[in-house]
């Protein structure tokens, strides 16, 4: 089906990570990390730990980096002992913010985060206050020119839920995510290659915001991003392409 167009919004945040390698780095460690610890050092029998590991291979993170994180969450080398948090909250007009953490200390990284949505025009909320706006799940995007016909025949076997092409032909499947390993190899195995590859929490409902509002939101998005505890953030806006 189709759907408004957010390639631009996609290669914006890709080009914004791409220029803080050093702190993508520092996230990839950390999940590879959390992930050992949560579900074994063995890649093969833990999916999380293996989409980690296809991450710090993308980074062009040296195997030997990959290997002591991992060696640290099964508790083969000393380290920080970090844990997940998620925190929610509300930006500019009211849109819904979602910024997953992992940190050593709860107290240092919720007074970073509290001061970000301050600073610029939101509030910080309640467990639970915009969760729901949200669904976690896999998510594929392909960019423009990807044969159409192709993504959706390998979806529709593989369990994907929905593809949508947007305005400049950009394509999204979502599928639940117990189905993600499985769908991320049909993809492969059929020459096609995602953009972006990886479990989300996926907005319900999108609403394109501009002038001001965008400026101050983004603002808001990259100051949450840049703070050293914060993984991911997730929010129910799309940016006009001319901001």
């Amino acid at each position: 089906m189709a759907g408004h167009s957010k390639w631009a919004n996609i290669q914006h945040r890709k080009n914004r990570q791409d220029a803080k390698r050093g702190k993508l780095f520092t996230r990839v460690i950390k999940e590879i990390t959390v992930a050992a610890r949560m579900g074994g050092s063995d890649p093969g029998i833990n999916p999380r730990l293996r989409l980690a590991i296809e991450k710090a291979s993308d980074a062009n993170m040296s195997k030997d980096t990959v290997t002591k994180a991992i060696q640290r969450g099964a508790g083969e080398l000393d380290g920080a002992n970090y844990e997940e948090i998620r925190y929610e909250g509300y930006g500019v007009g009211g849109a819904a913010v979602i910024v997953d953490c992992m940190t050593d200390n709860r107290t240092r990284t919720v007074a970073d985060v509290r001061h970000a949505f301050s600073k610029y025009g939101g509030n910080l909320g309640t467990d639970g206050s915009v969760a729901f706006l949200f669904r976690h799940c896999g998510q594929f995007l392909f960019a423009p020119g990807t044969p159409e016909d192709a993504v959706m025949e390998v979806a529709a076997e593989a369990g994907a839920d929905d593809v949508a092409i947007d305005e400049e032909g950009g394509i999204e499947a979502t599928c639940p995510v117990a189905e993600f390993a499985a769908l991320k190899q049909a993809f492969e195995r059929a020459g096609l290659r995602a953009e972006v590859a990886e479990i989300t929490m996926k907005p319900l409902a999108e609403t394109e915001i501009t002038g001001d509002a965008a400026a101050s939101m983004r603002k808001l998005v990259d100051a949450l991003e840049d703070l050293d505890d914060v993984q991911q953030v997730y929010a129910n806006v799309v940016f006009d392409e001319g901001e």
